[in-house]
């Protein structure tokens, strides 16, 4: 452990704002009991710099309980500062085995759904798929690998990508990471919040223009020929733009195209998903860094839009196999906007260099965007 992080602010120090009367130790953990002298946003936002230069993240709780579980407090204050440590804790277990189950997963949705391997009868030719598991590991995990190293750029303390296995066309439910520090002004919160979809969409990109020079399989044209009915997963226009871009607009309206394509779909939808300005996700993040506590009244209407638009194509147009994606992101998008923003401890506006990256980065997210994503169409 740093040196610094072995010598916590006394009591004496902070005694302007905080009337501490007791001061233990709890392994690591520094834990101050006592009464506030000023409202708790404000004491967090006096505190919070002292603390970090001493080495340790703060956080205020009432009701404090040990590791143990044996509560410290029941109705004082209690000041709680844990070491900043940007180092890793041990091997990580847990996102290691749920990248190795992701990358099965993945392989098993390309070998099934895109190669047509008979996994059955051969399952060792599920290998045949890595081009699939590479496009869309690839997009998802430079997507949150651009939120960790922006976080450790500005000393948050955040986890490394956790990988969501799921056996579907997808193989994956995406990855996240975990936020664990306080974030310390509004640019730390815009540059974290900007770097995942930033990163994803440069992934995307390429990943989509190396897929679109690429023939499609024959066993994807032979089974598109001999079916009456097929899932069509349709362009959003920055697909299109790539493939405009080079020249593989021929290939982009065949009926079957290269797995690695799909990748690049994926890393758009994923990208447009998470730029809705609610709650924390990356576009929350990031209006909330651009716009201060307005974000919440906008956030507000962003369930609205998603269960109008689900009635939208419910009602007046036929896109009912995509009702589901936008109703079901209706109702997260409640329950995200009812969590609330994060909240960064030194609330001045952003500049407006990143005001206007904002922009770009909510534009580029619009291009993801197609009413239909998905819809089970006539092949013959």
């Amino acid at each position: 452990m740093d040196s610094s992080a072995e010598t916590p602010p006394p009591a004496e120090e902070i005694a302007s704002v905080f009337n501490a009367y007791e001061v233990r130790r709890e392994d690591d953990t520094v834990l101050y009991v006592g009464e506030p002298t000023i409202p708790g946003q404000q004491l967090e936002r006096e505190l919070w710099p002292l603390f970090r230069e001493r080495g340790y993240e703060l956080s205020i709780q009432r009701g404090y309980k040990t590791s143990n579980g044996i509560p410290l407090s029941r109705g004082e204050y209690v000041l709680v500062a844990e070491p900043n440590s940007m180092e890793l804790d041990g091997i990580p277990r847990t996102n290691l085995f749920l990248f190795v189950a992701t990358i099965f997963s993945t392989m098993f949705a390309g070998a099934y759904f895109w190669y047509q391997v008979p996994l059955f009868s051969e399952p060792w030719r599920a290998i045949e798929a890595w081009p699939f598991v590479v496009a869309v590991l690839g997009v998802l995990g430079v997507h949150e690998l651009g939120h960790y190293v922006m976080s450790r750029y500005h000393n948050v303390q955040a986890s490394l990508p956790y990988f969501i296995p799921l056996p579907t066309y997808i193989g994956s439910m995406g990855a996240v990471i975990k936020m664990k520090g306080k974030i310390p002004d509004r640019k730390a919160l815009f540059d974290i919040g900007a770097a995942g979809p930033l990163a994803g969409l440069a992934a995307t990109v390429v990943v989509t223009a190396i897929g679109l020079q690429l023939d499609p399989l024959p066993a994807q044209e032979a089974a598109v020929a001999q079916a009456e009915t097929g899932v069509r997963f349709n362009h959003p226009p920055l697909l299109e733009l790539i493939a405009l871009a080079t020249g593989a607009t021929e290939q982009l309206s065949k009926n079957a195209i290269h797995p690695v394509v799909f990748g690049g779909w994926v890393g758009m939808l994923v990208t447009l998903l998470n730029m809705l300005p609610v709650g924390q996700l990356d576009g929350g993040h990031i209006l909330r860094a651009m716009v201060g506590e307005q974000q919440e009244r906008i956030a507000s209407f962003v369930p609205a839009v998603l269960f109008g638009l689900a009635g939208y194509l419910l009602v007046v147009v036929d896109g009912i196999d995509s009702v589901g994606i936008w109703a079901m992101w209706g109702l997260f998008a409640v329950g995200l906007a009812y969590a609330g923003p994060a909240d960064p401890i030194n609330d001045e506006s952003l500049d407006r260099k990143r005001m206007a990256l904002g922009v770009i980065t909510f534009v580029l997210a619009a291009l993801c965007f197609t009413p239909i994503p998905v819809e089970i169409v006539e092949l013959a």
